[in-house]
């Protein structure tokens, strides 16, 4: 099959990594620089264009959207859609992934356990905090990445200071738990084709409560409990993700989903757990050919 992968980092791990597991079985393999891609409607039909050429040839996309470019490549997702290509991640679940208020509202929806959330521009700030109960509190920006727009609120004073200020700037953002117990620690489960196949640890480092390894984190393999999978699972179908990264917080009441990535780095987790994840998202593809490919 021709396949491609949608990334503004040719030489990124991630990218390399995938293109790699694909020439490896058999593939076509390319790289799309969203940058470079036209879209465009003629004659009644879906049109794109890469560069200057008419791209019209390809089975298969994997979206390495990145949160600075959601907009225009969820709608190039799209684009691939309507011109009956296969994407490993399609345009609205990415677009729900991205916004953590809408992809809690369907996990909620789907009894998938969560921490107590806020969305921020509550009727009154002191009434929210009230309800949250004793600081700590975590804000967080609706379409953070990395640990990037977390803020960890350690009185009721600043996060009462924050929450005033994001809200008269506009800014969007919910309010969460801080759930003490997991001291710095989460899971990240990566799932493929309804399948939990690569789980690790994530610490943070000394002096930060977040344990993104983009951040100076520590990661090690671990292997989830039966709930964890099931939960993992249940999340990626709920935000109808084939392939997406799911972490998980442990807490005292049970494991508790933090964030959906519909764009999990590659790196931190194939290296740590040793899984060809790449290759499993290639198979994942090759169980969905599209019925163009002879």
């Amino acid at each position: 099959m021709n396949i491609a992968v949608i990334s503004r980092g040719e030489n990124l791990y991630s990218t390399q990594s995938l293109l790699k597991a694909g020439l490896a079985r058999d593939h076509e393999m390319e790289v799309l620089e969203p940058s470079n891609c036209t879209l465009a409607i003629e004659g009644g039909k879906p049109t794109l264009y890469y560069c200057d050429e008419i791209v019209d040839d390809l089975h298969a996309v994997i979206p390495r959207i990145g949160a600075s470019n959601t907009e225009f490549g969820s709608s190039l997702v799209r684009h691939f859609q309507s011109m009956g290509v296969f994407c490993v991640a399609e345009a609205d679940p990415i677009l729900r992934s991205r916004n953590k208020w809408t992809s809690f509202q369907i996990l909620a929806q789907a009894a998938i356990p969560l921490p107590k959330t806020f969305l921020g521009n509550a009727f009154s700030e002191e009434h929210m905090l009230d309800q949250m109960g004793k600081a700590p509190v975590i804000i967080k920006l609706l379409e953070g990445t990395h640990g990037q727009g977390v803020i960890l609120a350690e009185t009721y004073k600043s996060a009462l200071s924050i929450i005033e200020t994001l809200n008269a700037s506009r800014v969007k953002f919910v309010v969460q738990e801080f759930i003490a117990e997991s001291n710095g620690t989460d899971l990240r489960a990566i799932v493929v084709d309804g399948k939990v196949v690569a789980a690790m640890k994530r610490a943070s480092k000394n002096g930060d409560f977040r344990s993104n390894l983009h951040r100076g984190g520590s990661s090690e393999i671990i292997t989830l409990s039966q709930q964890e999978e099931l939960i993992a699972i249940k999340a990626a179908k709920a935000l109808q993700l084939g392939v997406c990264g799911v972490d998980i917080l442990q807490s005292s009441r049970g494991p508790l989903v933090l964030e959906i990535n519909s764009t999990p780095g590659l790196e931190g987790i194939e290296t740590t757990t040793k899984v060809n994840i790449s290759e499993k998202i290639i198979q994942y593809i090759e169980r969905n050919k599209p019925t163009s490919f002879k």
